[in-house]
């Protein structure tokens, strides 16, 4: 069995402020050894030397993308991995289920790597671990409900049982070679969220991950700004920070407002089935969805696999409360009135093959569209899924349902972070170099003028490219090279790379 503590209670998952102040004075510790093997240097106008005494940061996916997010952090002869997650093809690659991280430079180096250290989990930061951990395995360290997403993913490829699985919590710190990773609780679309402090003898590397900051959050605490303001104190070298909001103005919205939304709309839904579309990893937002389900005295229905397998380990894990009395099985969701129903799927996305697009082309087996359905589209549509998501929407529309998804009706708030949080942040940990992540080269661009905005100087900012290698030694940093990496295609049909034709 794999060594795993993700069956813990919940409730447990909260440290206490003794226990918080244990692991900062351990961490101290800890990072006062790591700095001691450090190497000073005197000459103010060197360049890095080559002698392994810094801090090498590269990315094999993620920069100028959204998706297959896969960060490489090493320092002398250790390395740790930050996420391994998928992206999704576009509609001209025929034959391509999901697209991975290349794992040349990872395969090469195994011997180095120390662990994979995850943020939180959704699919395009936890998506390629099977793939990974069939060519090399390394311990993996996460929340308790990352790890329990992780788990099936696992189960599937028939890789649980010698899986080496370390589950965490928020101000935990894991000491890994020359790093000591340190996990810091923040906001997110998908519960158990955290974002990483790397110490190391070059200095402490912050790393987002996915975050926005969330006064009011379903669930949890609010996002651990005071350890990101200890961490500016101290002195953080680098900032990786994600960009994916980067254009928008502001702050990104509380997750509240869209129960409030859904309130209003199921109100307007009488006599109506309701049918409910959203991200599987949102469980904040399927918890509010049956909340209001039970209130209004309607059932339950779940369709979609990567859904039911969410909910199903959520509900173990004790992230979603949902009573079994409201809960009907797909195959039964024709024997209720449409007023007594409500379904909540898999699509958001219009992939294909999933319920929603499904059910757009009359081909769900159980759930036939008609005028009585009253449809909510609770996502944006990811940059490059606009036209699936449309077709999509078009179809249910043509079969007679009303279909809600305009941003009018706030039934989808994001979870990232928008200016003034990146800003937010930014002030917090005042780094002293800044790598924009997470995004195209339009957000990693305008994430870098937040930060020129808040006087970073122009030469500590670097924008990367996937392979592309920095390094620094906590007083300069530089580009130093290129790494081996590359995209590659699965065809999930059958578990495999796609040939060249």
């Amino acid at each position: 069995m794999p060594k795993t503590k993700t069956a813990a209670a919940k409730n447990g998952a909260a440290t206490s402020a003794v226990a918080d102040t244990k692991q900062i004075a351990r961490l101290t510790d800890i990072t006062e050894t790591i700095k001691g093997k450090g190497k000073k240097h005197t000459n103010e106008n060197r360049r890095i030397l080559a002698d392994n005494k810094t801090l090498k940061i590269a990315a094999l996916g993620g920069m100028g993308e959204i998706g297959k997010n896969l960060y490489v952090y090493e320092y002398g002869g250790d390395i740790v991995l930050v996420d391994c997650g998928i992206s999704f093809p576009d509609e001209e690659m025929f034959g391509v289920d999901v697209i991975i991280p290349d794992f040349t430079y990872l395969e090469h180096n195994a011997y180095k790597i120390r662990g994979l250290v995850l943020t939180h989990a959704h699919e395009d930061h936890i998506g390629a671990i099977p793939y990974l951990l069939k060519k090399i395995n390394i311990p993996l360290y996460g929340t308790a409900l990352t790890l329990g997403l992780v788990e099936q993913k696992l189960a599937e490829h028939r890789l649980l049982s010698s899986a080496k699985l370390h589950a965490v919590k928020p101000r935990d710190i894991v000491s890994l070679g020359a790093f000591a990773v340190e996990f810091i609780g923040v906001n997110h679309s998908v519960p158990d969220s955290c974002a990483l402090a790397l110490h190391t003898p070059a200095g402490i590397a912050v790393h987002t991950g996915d975050f926005k900051i969330d006064y009011t959050p379903i669930e949890g605490e609010v996002i651990d700004l005071p350890r990101f303001a200890e961490l500016g104190q101290d002195g953080v070298v680098a900032l990786m920070c994600e960009s994916t909001n980067a254009e928008r103005k502001g702050y990104t919205a509380s997750e509240r407002t869209v129960g409030e939304s859904f309130a209003r709309l199921f109100s307007q839904a009488k006599g109506k089935r309701i049918i409910v579309a959203t991200f599987s990893s949102n469980i904040h937002r399927v918890q509010q969805i049956a909340d209001i389900a039970l209130a209004t005295g309607r059932k339950f229905v779940v369709s979609g696999r990567s859904m039911e397998s969410v909910i199903s380990k959520a509900r173990e894990l004790g992230y979603l409360n949902i009573p079994s009395e409201i809960f009907v099985k797909i195959n039964d969701v024709n024997k209720y009135p449409p007023s007594e129903i409500v379904i909540v799927t898999t699509g958001s996305q219009g992939e294909p093959l999933s319920a929603l697009q499904r059910m757009s082309v009359e081909k769900h087996k159980q759930v036939s569209v008609t005028k009585n359905d009253y449809i909510i589209v609770s996502a944006t549509p990811i940059p490059g899924n606009e036209k699936t998501v449309s077709k999509v929407i078009n179809g249910l529309m043509e079969l007679g349902a009303e279909v809600i998804y305009e941003n009018m009706y706030d039934i989808h708030v994001s979870g990232h972070a928008c200016r003034e949080e990146l800003k937010m942040m930014i002030a917090l940990t005042r780094p002293k170099f800044f790598i924009p992540m997470h995004g195209e080269y339009k957000h990693l661009k305008k994430n870098a003028g937040i930060a020129k905005d808040l006087n970073i100087p122009c030469e500590n900012i670097f924008i990367i490219k996937n392979g592309e290698q920095l390094q620094t030694d906590g007083e300069i940093m530089e580009r130093c090279g290129e790494i081996e990496w590359d995209s590659v295609y699965i065809d999930a049909a059958g578990l495999g790379e796609v040939d060249d034709i």
